[in-house]
């Protein structure tokens, strides 16, 4: 079993490279095929050793071999987390159609996630691809009941729109069809804890960065990290989590 999730961790890893490229390119309107990955200053193409996931930047002390500038950390890190979420995601919901439907949930975060950082953008056309990708999925893996999916889709979908118009601004479009998507997926429940909870680790980092310094009053910053974490809380401990706050409050 050891090696099924050494296997795991491998092939996310590698995945997470690919998204690296599809969530840099997407935006801009470029083929996530060609041309070859290059160095973004100088141009110096990356041969196959040098595209090795983690194990190439610290190989090269994370320095282009062409021109020495430094590549940015969020590479390797995105590598690095794709694999170690593809490896604890069978733990969380098993081995059934439901693992596929969390694989395919990360595989969708990795790239908004390297999107929205670099161009605060989440592109129309990977949320289309997915919408294909877990209509068919939840087909298999439905929830229950079944029409949960349509309702989650319309809530998440509404309440973001509601916040977009009244915030003018403060909240993007893409996030909004993003909520509609994620709606489907989990539910109606889970896509109001998920809000819930991306909402207040929004609130806590963007406080704690301003504090620092790190960011100023009113910058704007990326929300589809907080989307990510709020979410993958939300599927996983969803369910725990309101049980317990019901408990409590009862």
């Amino acid at each position: 079993m050891e090696y099924v999730y050494l296997y795991f961790l491998i092939v996310g890893m590698v995945l997470g490279s690919f998204f690296n490229v599809v969530g840099l390119r997407v935006p801009l309107g470029k083929s996530i095929i060609a041309p070859r990955s290059a160095c973004p200053r100088c141009g110096h193409q990356l041969r196959s050793f040098e595209l090795i996931p983690v194990l190439s930047y610290l190989l090269q002390g994370g320095k282009c071999r062409g021109c020495r500038s430094r590549i940015s950390p969020v590479y390797p890190i995105m590598e690095l987390l794709t694999g170690v979420l593809f490896v604890t995601a069978p733990y969380f919901v098993g081995w059934s159609w439901e693992l596929l439907v969390a694989l395919s949930l990360i595989s969708l975060f990795v790239i908004i996630t390297v999107s929205d950082i670099h161009y605060m953008i989440i592109p129309d056309k990977i949320l289309l691809v997915f919408a294909g990708v877990f209509l068919l999925l939840r087909i298999c893996s439905p929830l229950f009941p079944w029409y949960d999916s349509l309702v989650g889709a319309a809530t998440g979908f509404l309440l973001l729109l509601i916040i977009a118009l009244v915030s003018k601004g403060g909240m993007g479009f893409g996030d909004v069809k993003l909520f509609g998507l994620l709606g489907f997926v989990l539910g109606t429940k889970l896509v109001l804890l998920s809000f819930f909870l991306s909402t207040l680790i929004g609130a806590v980092v963007g406080l704690t960065a301003m504090l620092f310094g790190i960011v100023k009053r009113r910058e704007p910053i990326p929300f589809g990290p907080f989307i990510v974490a709020g979410t993958l809380i939300a599927y996983y401990f969803g369910n725990e989590l309101i049980l317990l706050y019901i408990h409590f409050i009862s």
